[in-house]
């Protein structure tokens, strides 16, 4: 009898030892990065008009920025279809059998006189993304009412963010942050 509890003692012991050890060894956060990939939106509209977009390589996301002449941080990002301003048309920037991301930036292309503040074209790319690890293409997908559209090619459905950063000067920046992968 004695045996035979010290033996269920034992499993129940190693049980719980290698049921700790799995925990401990399951896949952690790539670089940190808890993300996700759902639809996120924040901020209000803006007049402050968009001025420059450009991209940038990080050890575990590639990031694009969207600068603007004044104060912004309203935008919303999600996976899947985009369409131009105001025409509604779709746009196909390069993904290399990835996916689209759909980036609404709820400020204007444009300045108080309706001149174009971006070099841009509807369809055209809008900045420079060969040679990155995640991103494929950006698009600019036009302006109207105040908002501005662009498509995001990225080579896969992977965890992004998007925050607001202040500065330089007078000028504010919204960016969008593409992780290279989930988990290692």
């Amino acid at each position: 009898m004695r045996f035979r509890r010290a033996l269920v003692a034992l499993v129940v012991v190693l049980g719980g030892l290698v049921a700790g050890a799995g925990g401990a060894t399951a896949a952690a956060p790539y670089c940190g990065i808890t993300w996700g990939s759902t639809a996120k939106a924040a901020g209000s509209l803006s007049t402050a008009p968009l001025v420059e977009v450009r991209t940038g390589r990080h050890d575990c996301w590639d990031r694009v920025v969207f600068e603007f002449n004044g104060p912004a941080n309203g935008w919303s990002v999600a996976y899947g279809q985009t369409y131009t301003e105001g025409q509604g048309l779709a746009l196909s920037p390069y993904t290399a059998g990835g996916a689209l991301l759909r980036v609404s930036l709820r400020a204007p292309a444009y300045d108080a006189g309706h001149a174009a503040t971006v070099p841009y074209r509807t369809g055209e790319h809008a900045a420079n993304a060969l040679g990155y690890r995640t991103l494929r293409d950006v698009v600019f997908g036009g302006s109207f009412e105040g908002y501005t559209t662009f498509a995001v090619g990225v080579r896969a459905q992977l965890p992004f963010r998007v925050f607001v950063l202040s500065g330089p000067g007078t000028h504010s920046r919204i960016v969008l942050d593409v992780a290279h992968q989930w988990q290692r």
